[in-house]
């Protein structure tokens, strides 16, 4: 076996192989679960509200990611989980308390048509 081929900790919790990923299977992180009892999208902004001793690596450092204001999207990539996974994940912190929701912030009117042409002129352009 080449050092390459070789297992090793990453962040000093996650395993991985250079070849096949992740070892641990992103649903057993969830316990197989699917559907988060909690509504969020990529971009809510999750926030702990504190740390919990007794949970699994995942669950910790994804309190840990989120001491400041962190997007679902930005967790995942950080975790190196499916976005739907992390999902589940996040909701069962929120359940127990220890994180809470902070929608994302829409700085702008949306339907704001002179926001909608300097975006559309902007596409064009690209």
């Amino acid at each position: 076996m080449t050092s390459g081929d070789q297992v090793r900790p990453e962040d000093d919790e996650v395993w991985l192989d250079d070849d096949a990923g992740r070892l641990v299977r992103p649903y057993t992180v969830t316990a197989g679960r699917t559907h988060p009892t909690v509504e969020l999208d990529m971009l809510t902004l999750m926030v702990s509200v504190r740390l919990s001793p007794a949970l699994d690596v995942e669950y910790t450092r994804a309190l840990e990611l989120c001491r400041t204001p962190t997007s679902v999207a930005e967790v995942a990539a950080h975790l190196r989980l499916p976005t739907a996974v992390t999902k589940v994940l996040l909701s069962d912190l929120v359940e127990r308390g220890v994180m809470t929701v902070q929608e994302a912030r829409i700085a702008a009117d949306p339907t704001d048509r002179a926001l909608l042409e300097a975006l559309l002129d902007g596409l064009q352009r690209v």
